[in-house]
């Protein structure tokens, strides 16, 4: 129950502010076009430049920040697909069912383990954020299976890991743990070769679909 108070001790305005980025990630993930991918990653870049509750340096909030806006240019950018690649779409609805119950039952599974830990108010919406962005990025990941949108399904998994990150680091009277600014970096270098890899399928390919890759013939 402490955690369910520290979320509705909040006003609407702060709520949105912190629930923007897992709202946008999920919009994304039902809904499939470039032109939402890249709004979603939009409201990313925002919502991160009004986040402190990453209690980080102010330089690796600016980073994720631009890191968002930088996902928002490739995974909204046109791509060159193929005619097949629209009828191979249709069939993401089989993934879908498989992957959307699964994916909200580790979302459960993450948020029932921040739950039954006894954290400030702060430190508990902080682990609870964490969990929800890192959640709606892998449930990105598994239903589409757009390469290039990949971007923002890894970048959104690595805000949760620095959120994680941070709500530990508030319990580490060690002080050994993650550094902030950490995960930014992990994150930087994922999405890299992400870029790099649907680049390279837009190529020689000819579309960024993963599904595509079982079609392909020497």
């Amino acid at each position: 129950m402490h955690l369910l108070d520290a979320w509705t001790s909040l006003s609407p305005l702060d709520s949105l502010r912190l629930l923007g980025i897992p709202l946008a990630v999920l919009i994304a993930t039902l809904l499939p076009g470039r032109g939402i991918a890249r709004a979603a990653a939009l409201v990313g870049a925002a919502c991160v430049a009004l986040l402190h509750e990453m209690s980080a340096p102010w330089t690796v909030r600016v980073g994720w920040t631009l890191l968002w806006l930088m996902v928002a240019l490739w995974a909204g950018a046109e791509t060159r697909e193929s005619a097949r690649s629209r009828s191979v779409r249709r069939g993401g609805f089989e993934s879908g069912v498989l992957a959307l119950p699964l994916g909200f039952g580790l979302l459960a599974l993450l948020l029932a383990a921040v739950s039954r830990q006894v954290m400030s108010p702060v430190d508990g919406r902080r682990a609870a954020l964490g969990a929800l962005v890192l959640g709606a990025g892998l449930l990105h990941l598994m239903m589409r299976r757009h390469v290039r949108r990949a971007t923002l399904a890894f970048v959104s998994m690595g805000l949760g890991l620095e959120l994680l990150a941070a709500a530990a680091r508030s319990a580490d009277v060690t002080h050994v743990g993650m550094p902030a600014g950490a995960p930014l970096v992990g994150t930087l270098l994922v999405a890299a070769l992400t870029a790099r890899i649907a680049a390279a399928r837009e190529r020689f390919a000819g579309s960024p679909l993963v599904s595509e890759a079982h079609e392909l013939r020497d």
